[in-house]
């Protein structure tokens, strides 16, 4: 259930770098902005989602605080400094850095989601299963 969730909103996330990345390829900058932006956003909100609500109920659930909520939020740490990075490359029309820097930035995100959906969501449903509902209704009203 919560692996469904943030599940789809990985891919919508990513779905809003694709199009960036497509449109700038296509020298379509302002269009390029406007979906990196909404990337940007986007990303960041779900990283709130996570280290706001989800982590924390499942911490408190289980007791494991230095495992892998802590690694993910280092993680999340290390994939912000890249949207900076991308996001200052973009507004100063850098644009091979934008994609290079874009290209280490989704390697890490795909691993990093791929952890999650792996093994933390499915960690998290089991833990947090009575509560589950209620926790992504809450997700659901976390303002975009």
């Amino acid at each position: 259930m919560i692996l469904e969730f943030m599940r789809d909103d990985h891919r919508a996330c990513d779905d809003f770098y694709a199009k960036a990345e497509n449109a700038l390829s296509a020298k379509e900058v302002d269009n390029a902005k406007e979906f990196f932006e909404t990337f940007y956003r986007v990303t960041n909100h779900h990283f709130d989602m996570e280290e706001r609500e989800l982590f924390i109920a499942f911490e408190q659930r289980t007791g494991m605080t230095g495992g892998p909520t802590q690694m993910m939020r280092y993680e999340h740490q290390q994939l912000r400094s890249l949207l900076e990075s991308m996001k200052s490359a973009l507004n100063e029309n850098r644009h091979n850095d934008f994609f290079g820097i874009g290209e280490s930035m989704m390697i890490m995100l795909q691993q990093h989601n791929m952890k999650e959906e792996q093994m933390l969501y499915p960690m998290m449903d089991r833990a947090l299963e009575d509560s589950a509902e209620g926790m992504i209704q809450k997700l659901r009203e976390m303002a975009k």
